[in-house]
Order: C-alpha cells, then structure tokens, then sequence
C-alpha cells in the first residue's frame, strides 16, 4: 500500500487527500493551521481535528456563500474520519529531502512559542500544497497600525467575529475584495467602500472576452458565490468603485485617514482627484503569492511566473513530488481542489482510466480558463510606484525606504547589470525575518522599474532549511525522540487527531489496518 503525505490543508489539500484514499492508499495530511480548510473554510469547518476546540461559528454574513464551501465541509469530515488517514494540525514542514524511494519531510509540531515534537515521514509520494499569501503593494502610511492585508482582516472577521475596525475600506484588485468587505460588515464594521484599482474597461475586457463562459459560470457556484456577495454590499450599504485606490494612509499612532485618488489604466494617480477619507481600519490585497519555500526546498521546477511547473498529472520535476493549488497558480478554491483530486490520485498511483481522473481532469481545465479570464481582468498596473514618496518603507522587517531602492539602483548605471541580489544585499531589503514574503515582489516590480540596467529576476536559491526553527531544536533531532517522531513508513504512526482509537494506525506499511470504507469526491468533481 502506497503512502501518500500531503502538506497543506486547505482546498488543494483535501482534493489530494481524497483522492489518494480512494486510490487505496494511506494518507497523512500536514498544516500547520488547529483546523483543516484553509482560509477558504475559515470559520465553517465542523471538524476539529485537533485538542483545541473549534472557534465559534462566524456572523452568518461571514459565512462563504457557496456550495463548494459545503462540498469541501464534507471532504474534511471524510478526510477526518477515515481510517486510512492521518492528521497532523499544528505542524510546519520545515524541511524536504530528496530520495531515491522518495522524499523526506521534516516536521515539527506544536505552537511556534512552545516546545514542538519533531516528526520525519518517509512517503512514496509528496503533494505539495502549502497555498499561497497577500500580495500588498506598498504605499506611504502602509507601515501604521490599522493597515491589514485583505486575508488577515478577513481571517479575524471569519474565525473570530472580530472586525478589524469600527470604520474600514477595503482597496486593491480582484475578486477577493468582494469576501472580505462582506467579512467586514457581517462582523460589524462600515465598510465605506471597496476599491478596484482595474478600470471599468480593464475589467470588461478580461472578464466578458468569454460571453459564452460567463453565462456558464452564472450557473455555477461562482456566479451563485459572486451574487452573494454583491447582495450583501447592497443590503450594508457599500458603494464599489473601478479605476479607484488607496494611495496613501494618515495618523500618529494609527490610521486615521487615507488618500483616495482616481487611477489611471497604468494604476498610477489621476491628478487632482485625490480626496481624503476617515477610517480606522484599511484592508488591502493586490493579490496573492505562492507559498514557494517548499517546493524550491523540494528542488522543483520554478517558472518565470514564480509558479510550480508541473504536468498532466501535477507532477513536478523531482520524482515523487506532486503539487496543487495555488502554488501552480492563482485561480481559487475550485481549481485548487480539482488540480488536488488529479494529484492525489496520480501520487497515489491509482488508474488513468478511472472516472473521477477524467473528471476532475475537465473540471481543471473549465477553471483554469476561468483563472485566466480573472489574470487578463486584474494585472498590476506598472504606475503603481507613483504612489510612492522617498520616506515610503518598502520593506517593513529592515526599514528599507523607497529612497535607499532607488540610490541601490542608480549605482547600476555603472558596469554590469547587479541583479536583484545585489540590490538586496546593498540595501538589505527582503532580508528579515519575512524573508521577502512581504515584500518581495514589490521589491522585485520596483527594482526592474527604476534600475538603469535589466535587473535579472529574483534566482531560485534551494534552502535545506525552509521555515523557521530554532537552534534547540534542530541541534537535539538526533535525540531518541519516540514513535512520535518517525512518520507512517519507518514505525507506528501517531495517534489520529480526531478522536479514533489509535489502533486504527498499528504500524508501517505492514501494519494490519481494518478495512477502509469507500471515499466520495466532492460532488461535481
């Protein structure tokens, strides 16, 4: 029986897991969230796979609008319950070794504050699906208390029913501003706007290029999840503006206004429209960033896009590693789970010729002509730096101003091109302790924009270390740790997390195992 780890539990996440437990092999899904689902699930799993207990249930204005969200509530509880499945909530991968019967995976779980029980699982096949974070483009103000990414505010507003202000705004591109204001204003916050930076016309080229398309997703979740959320900024009240943007924020301590200015196509301030607005709270998301760190640990394959490269059937370049989601690229919760269905069951080694393959395999190519409609309707605007002043900090973690890029930049102008490591290491931008996930493609954009030369892309640096961990512990991993600390493949897997007798994991792959019930898909997959 094959042995199958899938790091990520959000929609990718699942989809892989399912699918290579119908394949008949045994799973164990690693995140380092208390609870599987992933941002999308945020508040509705019914799950707890963990100790702790589940966070209260959202606003019901909170609640994500859709039937993919309940398809995928079923999923987890599948995932969850089966016995041939193993959860392992809490814990980060912090490394990945290459072998020839198959990767590796280090992992440490447990509070990041806390003391961490160290793990290493030897699987035939790895699924890659670790997701992906905001994208926030700097602007003056962006660095004050009150200025959150899109993903952060709705996170507290889903999980916790907490809005993240009394009076917010809710500015950037794409789709994921609809959510959040709607996040917002079920926790209770005056949304007084969501701001698209695309134009009117931007976004009817990209989106209505398909008429045929369209109608087709009206009809599928997406255009029942798209009016939900409209109905709910029409009953709270939100006005929604293109061409439109934050491009400054003011206040002492905190945010307490913010400039909003027309835009042009470029992105960059219509002059003269400016005006002043009074918030307390500002959500921003231009988009978002594959979780690289781990398939580049990996030694996969990276685009130029910054995107995994994979096949068919999401296989990477490294021999039993697979990837799903949105580290292949942004498209959203359906194609994340319907590229997760296609991995798993290929990492699980199960028949080209099955049905669920072929399906998920149609589903895969309707979203991602549906991802790239919403790339053509939403691309960053090159002008996006003419937000920015001298004093703008570009990168929060080193205090690197835009006014220390563009010296680090002038001095290419003599001899060779320096390339973006050169800026990085003059400036120390992207250096911290984010490592550039912050702000490392703003960083990127603004370098290949202002330098006099072509600055070469940001290189693919293979890191044997690919998240944080203390020096304590990775100096005592040769300590005897116990059966806890060996994964599926070498000795008796740990205890399930949710609250099925131990038994169910016996031992390796010799280790007798009851029969398994058999795995649905999500329906319409």
């Amino acid at each position: 029986m094959r042995e199958v780890v899938v790091v990520g539990g959000g929609p990718a996440g699942i989809g892989a897991a399912l699918a290579a437990l119908r394949a008949g092999a045994r799973v164990t899904v690693v995140d380092s969230a208390e609870h599987l689902g992933g941002q999308y699930l945020r508040g509705a799993t019914r799950t707890a796979p963990s100790e702790a207990p589940a966070p209260p249930a959202p606003p019901r204005a909170c609640r994500t609008p859709s039937t993919t969200r309940d398809r995928l509530l079923r999923a987890v509880d599948t995932v969850a319950s089966h016995p041939r499945s193993t959860l392992l909530t809490r814990t980060s991968v912090w490394a990945l070794e290459p072998g020839g019967h198959g990767p590796t995976v280090r992992a440490l779980r447990g509070d990041a504050d806390g003391d961490r029980t160290p793990y290493t699982l030897h699987p035939d096949a790895l699924v890659l699906a670790p997701g992906a974070h905001d994208l926030t483009l700097p602007f003056p103000g962006w660095d004050l208390p009150g200025v959150y990414t899109a993903g952060a505010a709705q996170a507290l507003a889903k999980g916790d029913g907490v809005a993240v202000g009394r009076r917010a705004v809710v500015a950037g591109s794409g789709p994921f501003l609809l959510p959040v204001a709607a996040a917002l204003s079920g926790a209770g916050a005056d949304v007084v706007g969501v701001l698209e930076a695309a134009g009117a016309a931007r976004l009817a080229a990209g989106w209505l290029r398909s008429p045929l398309a369209v109608l087709r997703d009206a009809a599928a979740d997406r255009g029942g999840e798209l009016a939900g959320y409209l109905a709910g900024q029409v009953r709270h009240g939100v006005p929604y503006r293109t061409g439109t943007g934050v491009i400054a924020a003011h206040g002492s301590d905190q945010v307490e206004e913010v400039t909003v200015a027309s835009l042009w196509a470029d992105w960059s301030p219509v002059p003269g429209t400016e005006r002043r607005v009074a918030v307390d709270a500002v959500c921003v998301g231009h988009g978002f960033v594959p979780r690289l760190e781990l398939p580049i640990a990996a030694g996969c394959g990276i685009g130029p896009e910054r995107i995994v490269g994979v096949d068919d059937a999401q296989r990477t370049m490294v021999p039993g590693v697979f990837a799903a989601g949105e580290v292949t690229g942004i498209g959203g919760a359906d194609l994340a789970v319907a590229e997760g269905l296609v991995a798993g069951w290929a990492a699980a080694g199960g028949r080209h010729d099955d049905p669920l393959l072929r399906r998920a395999a149609r589903i895969r190519a309707r979203h991602r002509a549906f991802a790239a409609r919403m790339h053509s309707a939403h691309p960053i605007g090159a002008g996006w730096t003419a937000w920015l002043t001298h004093d703008t900090l570009v990168c929060r973690c080193e205090e690197v101003t835009a006014a220390e890029i563009d010296t680090a930049c002038a001095r290419t102008g003599a001899g060779e091109p320096r390339g973006l490591r050169s800026i990085k290491l003059t400036t120390r931008a992207g250096l911290g302790p984010c490592q550039g996930r912050m702000c490392g493609t703003a960083l990127t954009e603004l370098v290949r924009r202002r330098a006099q030369h072509a600055v070469s892309s940001a290189p693919v640096d293979r890191r044997p270390i690919a998240a944080p961990i203390r020096l304590g512990e990775l100096a005592g991993l040769d300590a005897p740790c116990g059966a806890a600390a060996t994964g599926p493949t070498t000795s008796p897997a740990p205890a399930r997390e949710t609250g099925h007798h131990p038994s169910h994991h016996q031992g390796g792959r010799a280790g007798a195992r009851p029969a398994a019930p058999p795995v649905r898909p999500p329906e319409g997959a």
